[in-house]
């Protein structure tokens, strides 16, 4: 099969495992506002679990585009109300503090690894709808090597907007089927094999405490699909 010049990595649940990281920090958070009983995995999911209508919601709405750490913080107070929380009475310095929790998201066990393998063929960017610094900051702390911090805030688009795809091929200089994404998440694929972008997928049973995938009803062949990063590079010839 013919190979990509280049690799975009979605990020959340494909390079880090976000669903331990958040259920980690959130359970000191949880008993400073008084929610000490709440489950933390289960507040991880809560709040996880907003992302894609908050996608979703950005294209349909016509709202100028704002960094995820926004959207994020938009997604933490929303689910403290449901806990049974008031965000108003909250510390402003500990729900910003809380939500930079996704700033310090562990990579999966294999994903330094592989991305050092797989970067030694190939440049490896992010096409992740993180912001900058969030990615930056995530990157220094795990360790990613990344080549490129691309994605929502440099297109100006959050996946699965066909643009934002389009876009990260354009920046790279290349045909966008020429690029190729990496992700756990039949979703992402889809569309941005719609957009014209090969696709590989990497299995993360765990992103979601070993229940079912939301997105598992866009699955599809894709041109590469692997269990790790060490997989792919495997199946890539890293």
């Amino acid at each position: 099969m013919r190979r990509p010049k280049a690799l975009a990595f979605d990020v959340f649940g494909t390079v880090v495992d976000w669903r331990t990281s958040i259920a980690r920090e959130s359970a000191g958070f949880l008993a400073r506002v008084g929610l000490g009983a709440h489950d933390p995995a289960a507040f991880a999911d809560a709040w996880r679990a907003q992302y894609i209508a908050a996608m979703i919601g950005m294209r349909k709405s016509g709202r100028d585009f704002v960094p995820l750490d926004v959207l994020h913080r938009e997604m933490l107070e929303h689910t403290l109300r449901e806990a049974g929380a008031d965000p108003a009475e909250c510390d402003e310095a500990l729900l910003d503090d809380w939500n930079r929790a996704w700033h310090r998201l562990d990579p999966w066990p294999d994903a330094v690894a592989g991305l050092t393998r797989l970067k030694a063929r190939f440049p490896v960017v992010t096409l992740s709808n993180g912001n900058i610094a969030l990615l930056m900051n995530m990157a220094r702390r795990a360790g990613l090597p990344w080549d490129a911090i691309l994605g929502a805030e440099v297109s100006g688009f959050y996946k699965p907007d066909a643009r934002a795809y389009l876009r990260t091929a354009d920046l790279l200089q290349i045909a966008p089927d020429e690029l190729c994404i990496v992700a756990a998440h039949h979703g992402d694929l889809a569309a941005a094999r719609k957009a014209g972008l090969m696709t590989a997928y990497v299995n993360r049973p765990d992103e979601y405490g070993g229940a079912p995938a939301p997105d598992a009803h866009h699955e599809q062949t894709w041109e590469w699909s692997a269990t790790s990063f060490i997989d792919l590079a495997d199946r890539l010839g890293c």
